[in-house]
């Protein structure tokens, strides 16, 4: 039986659709073609954070504020700020590459004035065998700036983690991904810190230790190709359909 009772013949063939083929079908394509939509909406707001970025990267650095209470509008904004550096707290962050040698990322606190939270700034990559205590400062190649200073930066959200993201060790100063809050406590700060990270620049002319963490900005816009992928897929389903509703005349 098919879905309208009449079939149309062309080209020696005659359609006859059937009902629940017919359905399912149409169901089908109604996801596929969603599901394509999607994905040149997503392309869309990609790009549109993509040229954000861009233009926060190229504009001067400005003071960082007391708190912050919007983290995503200061995600990738250069700023200034005054403080001093807690070096007995630093954490490590592990799993960090420079030139094909491992080694951590130095995250020390930046305790500010006043009523400012303070910061967590990442100093940028030592080697694995100077981090021998859990300061990992102690060796003279490092530089350890004291009293106050001026830090100049990226401010950086850190991302959330996924299912199968790595766990940290706080008490073996073990860290493989940021987690500001869990940072924080370790280093024993007794104020929240900025929900963000800052990775400073270069401060110090001649000082080989922390390489400074070049920020890139890399994320990937490939949303047209999944978008092309889907209605291709609807393209095929159709094709399908259409030659498994045909039928030679008797």
């Amino acid at each position: 039986m098919t879905a309208g009772g009449v079939g149309l013949t062309a080209f020696g063939r005659r359609f006859e659709p059937r009902l629940w083929p017919t359905l399912l079908t149409l169901a089908a394509l109604a996801v596929l073609a969603g599901l394509g939509a999607w994905q040149l909406e997503r392309r869309a707001w990609k790009a549109e954070l993509i040229d954000r970025i861009a233009q926060r990267l190229d504009t001067p650095a400005v003071a960082l504020p007391a708190a912050i209470d919007d983290p995503a509008a200061w995600d990738y904004r250069p700023v200034q700020a005054d403080g001093t550096f807690r070096h007995a707290q630093t954490l490590h962050l592990l799993g960090r590459v420079h030139q094909g040698r491992p080694g951590a990322h130095l995250i020390t606190p930046l305790i500010r004035d006043g009523r400012a939270a303070p910061v967590l700034v990442n100093r940028g990559w030592v080697p694995l065998e100077m981090l021998g205590d859990r300061a990992g400062e102690a060796d003279a190649d490092i530089d350890r700036p004291a009293g106050p200073v001026t830090v100049t930066g990226l401010l950086r959200q850190p991302p959330e983690p996924g299912w199968f993201a790595p766990g940290n060790d706080p008490a073996g100063n073990e860290w493989l991904r940021v987690d500001i809050p869990a940072m924080a406590e370790a280093a024993g700060l007794t104020t929240d810190p900025l929900p963000l990270l800052l990775t400073a620049r270069p401060a110090a002319p001649g000082a080989d230790l922390p390489v400074p963490v070049e920020v890139r900005v890399d994320i990937p816009n490939d949303h047209l190709q999944y978008a092309l992928t889907w209605f291709a897929l609807a393209a095929a389903l159709l094709a399908v359909y259409l030659v498994s509703q045909t039928r030679r005349p008797a």
